[in-house]
Order: C-alpha cells, then sequence, then structure tokens
C-alpha cells in the first residue's frame, strides 16, 4: 500500500468522530472533540509502523473511532437524565400557547372534513328567500308528513290567490334509477313540478348550455352526494340519459351541496310539467307569499284559508321557510356573550394581590401578562367556535333546526368552562416569568385560621415568587398572595434566574 491513502484514511478517521460529536450535549462538545482528536494521534503513532501503512494498525483506529460513538450516547443518556429535554417547556407560556393551537388546528380541520359543518359555513349561499312557505294540513298533528295532494295543487294554481302568487309541488318516492350500463339502485326522487328549483331561487351547477337538454324528456337535477358517488363528480354529466323508473329523463344539472332544507330525504328531482304529473299521492307544496301577504302573514307559523275544488273552506298551516334562523355565528356571538356574563358568577376574576413588602410589577411585565391571557381568550374563542359546530353538525347532512340548539348550548359551555380554565391557570402563573407555581405545600393548621395562616404555598421555580392560598378566606387574607423572592434565596434555585442584575434592576426585591 501507498503513502497517498494514509490522507485519505486520516480523513476517514476525522470524519467519524465529528459524526460522534453530533450524539454529545452542546455544551460539552468542543472540549469532548479536541480529546478524542488528540487520543487518536497517539493511537494512529502507536498502532501505525513509521513511513507506511498497516491493515491491523487502520482497523485498531478505525475500532477506536467507532467506540466514541458508545461514548457520546452515554454523555446524551446522562444529560437526559440530568434535566429531561422537555423539563424547560412543562409549564410554560409557550407550551400553553402551542397545546391551544393543537387543538385549534384538530377542531378545524374536523370543520373541513364533515360535509355537515362546510354546509353551514356557506348556509348564506343556500338560504331561501323570504317569503317561501311550506304548506301542510293544520290537522296533521306530524308536521313533516305529506299532506297535500296533486288536485289540491292543481286546484290552487289554477284558481287566483288572495295569499300566494306561485306554487310548486313535490312527492318523494322510492324508485329504480339505472344511472349507468353497471346495474341499478334504489334513489330517493322528489317527483317535483317544473318549476320548484326557480321558486326556491337555487343556482345549479354542472348545467348543459341553451338547448343542451331535450325538451320531449323529463329533467332530473342530481344531489351533491349522488354525483360525487354515482358519476365520480364528472362535470359533463349534464344530458346524460338515465332510467328513473319506467321513465327515461336527461339530467339538468348539480344541486348545491346542502341546498335542500325540506322535508324527505332526495337523491335526485325529477322535474315535471304539471299535466303530466301522477294523481296518486300525498305531496309538499312550497308557495311564495305576495307583496300584500307578507305583511299581513309574516310570522314562522301563520294560519291561513284555502278552497278546496268544492268550495269547502279547510284550515291549512303556512310553515316559513325563512323563520330567521340566525347563521351560526351569530348563534356563538350570543353564547359567548353570555359565557362572558356568567363567568364572574362560577370563579373568581382576581388575580391575587400583592404582599405588602414587594414592589409592583414593571408596566412591562404587566403587559406581558396581560397580553398572555388575551391570547389564551383570542385562542379558546375560535376553538369553540370550530368545536361546537363539529358537534352540533358532525351527523347532519341536511337541514335540522335542532342543530342549531345543540349549536348554541356547546358554545355556551365550551366558551364558559374554556374561560373558568383560562382564568385559573393564570391565577396560578408567576408573574415575572409566567410559569406554573409547583410543588404545593400545605402551611399552619386549620384550628389556628384566625391566629396564624393557614392555606397552600406554591413556588416558581425560576426563584421569582411564591403564591400563598389562604385555606379559608378570612378579612385578612382574603384572597390569594404574591411574595417576590430576592436574591437572597438564589441558592435554593440552582440555574434559575432569581437574584439576577437585571431583575434586580426591575425592582422585584422586597426589601
Amino acid at each position: 500500500m501507498t503513502l497517498p491513502w494514509e490522507p485519505v484514511l486520516r480523513a476517514f478517521h476525522r470524519g467519524l468522530l465529528r459524526g460522534a460529536s453530533l450524539l454529545v450535549p452542546g455544551k460539552q462538545r468542543a472540549e469532548w472533540s479536541q480529546e478524542w482528536q488528540s487520543e487518536l494521534w497517539y493511537v494512529c503513532r502507536e498502532c501505525t509502523p513509521a513511513g507506511g501503512i498497516s491493515w491491523s494498525g487502520e482497523r485498531e483506529a478505525t475500532a477506536f473511532c467507532l467506540g466514541a460513538y458508545q461514548d457520546a450516547s452515554y454523555l446524551r443518556r446522562h444529560a437526559w437524565q440530568e434535566r429531561p429535554p422537555l423539563a424547560a417547556w412543562r409549564g410554560s407560556p409557550a407550551q400553553c400557547i402551542l397545546l391551544l393551537f393543537a387543538v385549534l388546528a384538530a377542531s378545524y380541520g374536523a370543520a373541513l372534513l364533515l360535509p355537515g359543518v362546510r354546509t353551514e359555513r356557506h348556509l348564506s349561499g343556500y338560504s331561501a328567500y323570504a317569503g317561501l312557505v311550506l304548506i301542510q294540513d293544520a290537522r296533521d298533528q306530524s308536521h313533516g308528513s305529506p299532506t297535500i295532494s296533486p288536485q289540491q295543487f292543481r286546484a290552487w294554481t289554477g284558481s287566483r290567490q288572495r295569499f300566494f302568487d306561485r306554487f310548486a309541488f313535490y312527492r318523494v318516492t322510492q324508485e329504480t334509477v339505472s344511472p349507468s350500463l353497471a346495474g341499478q339502485s334504489s334513489w330517493g326522487v322528489a317527483r317535483a313540478s317544473s318549476n320548484l328549483f326557480a321558486l326556491l331561487d337555487l343556482p345549479l351547477r354542472c348545467t348543459a348550455p341553451a338547448g343542451g337538454v331535450d325538451g320531449n324528456l323529463p329533467r332530473v337535477v342530481l344531489s351533491d352526494a349522488v354525483w360525487k358517488s354515482q358519476f365520480n363528480g364528472n362535470p359533463n354529466v349534464a344530458g346524460r340519459v338515465v332510467n328513473v323508473g319506467s321513465r327515461k329523463a336527461k339530467i339538468a344539472g348539480v344541486a348545491p351541496e346542502g341546498s335542500w332544507r325540506l322535508p324527505g330525504k332526495v337523491d335526485a328531482w325529477l322535474l315535471e310539467p304539471k299535466s303530466e304529473m301522477a294523481s296518486d299521492g300525498m305531496g309538499y307544496v312550497v308557495a311564495h307569499l305576495t307583496s300584500s301577504g307578507k305583511s299581513e302573514m309574516w310570522a314562522p307559523r301563520v294560519q291561513i284559508t284555502a278552497y278546496k275544488p268544492d268550495d269547502s273552506e279547510d284550515d291549512l298551516l303556512g310553515v316559513s321557510l325563512d323563520e330567521g334562523m340566525p347563521p351560526p355565528w351569530a348563534v356563538f356571538l350570543f353564547a359567548v356573550l353570555l359565557a362572558f356574563l356568567a363567568v364572574p358568577a362560577t370563579t373568581s376574576v382576581s388575580m391575587g394581590d400583592y404582599s405588602v413588602n414587594s414592589q409592583k410589577l414593571p408596566r412591562s411585565r404587566k403587559l406581558c401578562r396581560w397580553g398572555f391571557l388575551s391570547a389564551k381568550i383570542a385562542l379558546l374563542l375560535p376553538i369553540a367556535y370550530f368545536a361546537s359546530l363539529d358537534l352540533a353538525y358532525s351527523c347532519m347532512t341536511v337541514y335540522s333546526p335542532s342543530s342549531m340548539y345543540i349549536h348554541w348550548a356547546s358554545s355556551f359551555s365550551i366558551c364558559l368552562f374554556g374561560l373558568r380554565w383560562a382564568l385559573q391557570d393564570q391565577q396560578q402563573r408567576c408573574p415575572v416569568c409566567l410559569r406554573l407555581v409547583v410543588h404545593p405545600a400545605r402551611v399552619g393548621l386549620a384550628s389556628r385560621t384566625f391566629l396564624a395562616w393557614n392555606g397552600t404555598e406554591l413556588m416558581c421555580l425560576g426563584g421569582h415568587t411564591l403564591l400563598h392560598i389562604p385555606g379559608l378566606p378570612t378579612s385578612w387574607f382574603s384572597t390569594q398572595r404574591w411574595l417576590y423572592l430576592d436574591p437572597s434565596w438564589g441558592f435554593l434555585f440552582p440555574g434559575s434566574s432569581a437574584g439576577t442584575k437585571e431583575e434586580m434592576a426591575t425592582g422585584f426585591s422586597p426589601h
């Protein structure tokens, strides 16, 4: 072996030692590297003959360098045992903020994945226009079942009405549909009058250009779920022919996701002219109030009088489709207002008194303390909003009035308990470093409450303060009290910042 190989082998050994040094704690790395580099020089001099290279000597030098990894890993384990890597994070304000961010990300991610939540967040785009009423038979106690016959619908549309100027009819049946040559499936099909979507003012997606749908065939509007599951979300689905029962129909478009808020679970809508509508079966009638009738009948539930073909009067129940249901953000704001009003009645809002021997906190420390509390509340509010939406609409794919009440109750509960936690967490954080005080110790006797102090004492591991919480509030000690520690306490907190010149200059000393 020739001499030019010697620099290559020495560089290889130094590279092994450099890789091992990465496992050593940063404070000890420089000294450790110098010691092992010097030891490597002695090993190479003893094991390698002068002016040449020996394979046995190079193997010993390589084994020596590999042993450095074992030594470095031991130093790393020893450093972890003395101080765990996350010890500095425990109870710190950064840990609290990161945990809140993680909860916010989880709740927001669930809101993006749940279809019911996505629909409610975009509710304004799908809400019906004012003046739409769902007409039902008042004698039917189960509000939501079909009660209007096609003959009654034709009678209303064929005569002049006092309160309404437009009507639309639909009834939901189970039909066997053949969307493709692959097979058949059972859908909930709403056989509706051709003006239903125009009356509801719902824009269709994926529609064919003008003249693209044959006027001789009835039109079919697909729901968003069926469009995605049966047609793979094909944007060019309009114009395809499907078999609905025994009839052929052409697809006219796709309804917006979550737009259907009327009774009945519908997978598709078969739009038919009035003359071709079947006369059997009960259905639903949606009517539009005239401008004169709106002022007289503006209410969520109103009694109206209509006429049957035999001119006999019959009381019907008009249920407004735009009952003034507030959007989710308005429900949440109302719940937040109530939660803020209820917090003082359920928990103490005091941040504690300061010892009579202590000077006041500098303004910068006060701003940091209140800024941290504000940051926690600012993160709690969106967490409560998205988490309450997840709870209320996680299992809802169509409109449900009960979801609004679940949303309000969950928003109020999450906000109330979240604000209580934020205040209680703030009350046990050191005013100087904002770390949680730990190591509670019971001081005094309950039988001597009126003679000496009795309660719980906690300390800041940074050596800044002691927190005294009375076991039984008295007139002279009614709330928790902070006691600032002067530099003489620094020996009890090795490695802490207690007693530094910076803190002495800020005026934390009680003397």
